[in-house]
């Protein structure tokens, strides 16, 4: 009997507006605005900008609202006017910005960081370079004093004491964005910031047990997530970012970052690998394009079973959602489309026929 139009099945929801856990904490959406540096904070502390920048993708629709990299003390800034979580203040101060993002129906994350050798930097509108001592820089610290390029300044080479201190600054920022509100982290391992140095052969060069290997030279980031762990708890999640590829012969590479991920897979600690790449290297050549970055995410995915965020150039629903429903990857994080409409996930759901309820404020937006 064939069915008619009133008897045919409903259409299933479209899987980026399907609701998705990880441990506790469930996310109205597969949406995750991505960790992106506004550099407008004074002495680390958020202000009213990123209270309405990260505050307007909740209202937009957005599943997961990330902070931008929120350094875990005043050294792991990229610039001075880079974010931190290192003091109660800055905890308060994130407080009402986490309060409003969960208010307006969105998980705040808080991307937990450190820059390492890159930071000690003026902003992109004035060039990235170097800031020197005498105008507000500070001494940077890396695996090796190897500069970022030339022209920049040698890093400190990490002693044990710097590399206990680092440890228990991303512990005790998981403790205070717990104390804030967050109910996800994320500790970013990428775009050649700090834990990315230790990964990447180009820029590891030691000969104690934190160089050589791929175990020794992941072994800051496992330090780091089990001292993060001890002051998270078990059941919220926690994310790591990580650079698939160096994009530079002879550095790290997606092989590499699968075994990783075995090993994060194996810890039982990390819930999801954010596959983004780059940043490390300044030789580094990148094929950019839609969804560049895609097949990351789907092979370690394939080959390890752990959860993968896919980023990069997905602009439009239907390839957000083709992404999903083939398997390649369990959450679409989106950076410049959601800067350029922070409406980007409700005008999405229309178009995918998914639900989608604008604030009452907005309701006269939805129109056709």
């Amino acid at each position: 009997m064939v069915a008619r139009p009133s008897e045919a099945a409903p259409k299933p929801a479209p899987l980026l507006f399907t609701p998705v856990s990880f441990r506790s904490v469930q996310a109205r959406n597969r949406i995750m605005l991505s960790p992106m540096c506004q550099y407008s904070a004074r002495e680390g502390m958020p202000g009213d900008w990123h209270l309405v920048h990260l505050g307007a993708r909740a209202v937009g629709g957005a599943g997961w609202v990330f902070t931008e990299a929120t350094a875990v003390e005043p050294r792991g800034r990229i610039t001075p006017a880079c974010t931190g979580i290192w003091n109660d203040d800055q905890r308060d101060a994130w407080a009402r910005i986490a309060a409003f993002i969960a208010a307006q129906g969105g998980v705040p994350g808080m991307q937990l960081a450190h820059a390492g050798r890159k930071g000690s930097a003026r902003p992109p509108w004035e060039g990235r370079k170097p800031l020197a001592r005498d105008d507000g820089g500070w001494e940077t610290i890396a695996p090796s004093p190897l500069p970022f390029e030339p022209g920049h300044p040698v890093p400190a080479e990490m002693t044990a004491r710097t590399l206990a201190e680092v440890t228990a600054a991303f512990a005790a920022a998981a403790r205070r964005a717990r104390q804030a509100g967050f109910r996800a982290i994320e500790v970013h391992a990428a775009h050649g910031y700090l834990i990315h140095q230790f990964l990447s052969p180009l820029t590891n060069r030691r000969a104690d047990g934190y160089g050589g290997s791929l175990e020794n030279r992941a072994r800051l980031l496992l330090e780091v997530l089990d001292a993060v762990r001890k002051e998270w708890p078990a059941t919220l999640p926690l994310f790591v970012r990580l650079s698939a590829t160096d994009w530079v012969q002879g550095g790290w590479d997606l092989a590499q970052t699968v075994a990783l991920a075995r090993l994060l897979k194996a810890g039982g600690g990390v819930d999801l690998v954010d596959a983004s790449s780059g940043g490390n290297d300044p030789r580094q050549q990148v094929p950019a394009g839609p969804g560049y970055q895609v097949p990351f995410a789907e092979a370690i995915r394939r080959e390890t079973g752990i959860a993968t965020a896919a980023v990069g150039l997905i602009r439009e629903p239907a390839f957000a959602e083709r992404i999903l429903a083939t398997g390649q990857a369990d959450l679409i994080v989106l950076g410049r489309r959601l800067l350029d409409d922070p409406f980007w996930p409700l005008r999405a759901a229309k178009a995918l026929g998914g639900e989608h309820t604008w604030p009452i404020q907005y309701q006269r937006a939805d129109i056709e």
